[in-house]
């Protein structure tokens, strides 16, 4: 059968966060845009983000709430396009949403409404979407064509310019991809190994024999790691003990910057004095140790603790080395739960390759947004901020 061909200004490939955005902008500058996804639905990875109800942005949004090979790439594109901008968007269509905590806006309602926004938006900028729409060759040759099968049957797609918002490797029952980082090398741009991030890490047979009898319990902690040649991170929300491991929002944002083989160190008791009662007392037993523990500790854990790491003695220096043993503990994960389970992927398409203004490639009218490039934020909405940002930067150059 004869392909079709079909003419743009701009295509894009992927019908997310970063490609809907990068089209409403292209669009409103009068760029004639089309979408193209292997979905049947456009943002499907939005209608199920913070549990149903979309973490669209954080307040608090900076460069240093992102991990990259180059902390300093986000920071154009940031500036450029604030939670601010995006705000202006949810208040226009008149979507509720409430602050939860740290400067994280979730909908009042469904994720639905930021998917509905976007849709809006992109029909009020002529933008043409095609969807369940298989790219099965990219070809440059004075501009970039797609040979795609549609539900039409083929199509080729030829415009000057071509944007990647394809994401990364993170829930594949959504329908996630390496296409990005195959166009990528495709064109000899270096792809940075992707890995799974904000994800449960998973302990060995004696930690999950030790730790995962407490399945279900959390306790707030500071959670740090220093993986040799990585940057160095800590932070202190909940962690959430599993039948396989550790998560909880302490673990998933340290998660990002775990490396296998690496230790995980917390601060079970973060800003307590645990061993202040004992050293005041001159009679000092194991129940006064367990006692001064649930002080500051959920019950279970105070008590599975006392069992696995005891003070050595009771003196006055073995209480101290406790003490300090239990503000940092160290586990070592055996792996994480992989992209199953993984928010987001970090790694993909390395920032040197692209430009932090309008994330154009060195391959002129070639540009990768969103997921797929080496930007990876935090948990609590700076993934979708990165996603607008980088979406609204090249929306704006193509």
């Amino acid at each position: 059968m004869t392909a079709s061909v079909s003419s743009y200004d701009v295509l894009v490939i992927g019908a997310g966060a970063a490609g809907l955005m990068c089209a409403i902008e292209a669009g409103k500058r009068g760029r004639r845009v089309a979408v193209l996804d292997h979905a049947e639905r456009a943002g499907k990875k939005i209608l199920i983000s913070g549990g149903g109800r979309c973490n669209f942005t954080n307040l608090h949004c900076r460069a240093e709430n992102f991990l990259s090979e180059n902390p300093h790439f986000a920071k154009s594109a940031l500036a450029r396009y604030t939670p601010r901008d995006f705000l202006s968007l949810v208040e226009k269509h008149g979507i509720a949403y409430h602050e939860k905590k740290l400067g994280q806006l979730f909908c009042d309602h469904s994720a639905q409404q930021i998917v509905d926004l976007l849709l809006h938006e992109c029909a009020e900028a002529n933008v043409t979407l095609h969807l369940r729409t298989q790219v099965n060759q990219v070809r440059h040759s004075g501009g970039f064509e797609l040979d795609t099968i549609t539900p039409q049957g083929p199509v080729t797609f030829h415009a000057p310019a071509l944007v990647i918002a394809t994401g990364g490797l993170s829930i594949p029952r959504m329908g996630a991809t390496g296409f990005g980082y195959d166009v990528a090398r495709q064109f000899g741009l270096r792809v940075i190994e992707p890995r799974p991030a904000l994800v449960p890490l998973v302990l060995g047979e004696a930690g999950q024999r030790d730790w995962c009898q407490l399945s279900g319990l959390s306790a707030e902690v500071i959670a740090s790691t220093s993986t040799p040649g990585a940057q160095r991170a800590r932070f202190q929300e909940k962690m959430l003990l599993t039948h396989r491991g550790l998560s909880g929002p302490a673990v998933l944002q340290i998660s990002s910057y775990w490396r296998p083989g690496a230790s995980l160190t917390l601060d079970l008791a973060p800003r307590a004095n645990i061993t202040a009662p004992l050293l005041a007392q001159p009679q000092r037993d194991i129940s006064k140790a367990r006692a001064a523990l649930r002080e500051h500790l959920p019950q279970r854990l105070a008590d599975r603790l006392i069992t696995l790491a005891p003070p050595s003695s009771f003196s006055n220096r073995a209480l101290e080395a406790w003490e300090e043993h239990l503000h940092h503990y160290r586990f070592t994960p055996t792996g994480t739960e992989g992209y199953e389970k993984a928010e987001v992927t970090a790694g993909g398409v390395d920032t040197a390759e692209l430009s932090a203004k309008t994330m154009e490639s060195r391959i002129p009218g070639l540009y990768f947004i969103g997921e797929v490039v080496d930007v990876t934020g935090h948990l609590g909405g700076f993934n979708f901020q990165w996603a607008w940002a980088s979406g609204a930067a090249a929306g704006r150059a193509v």
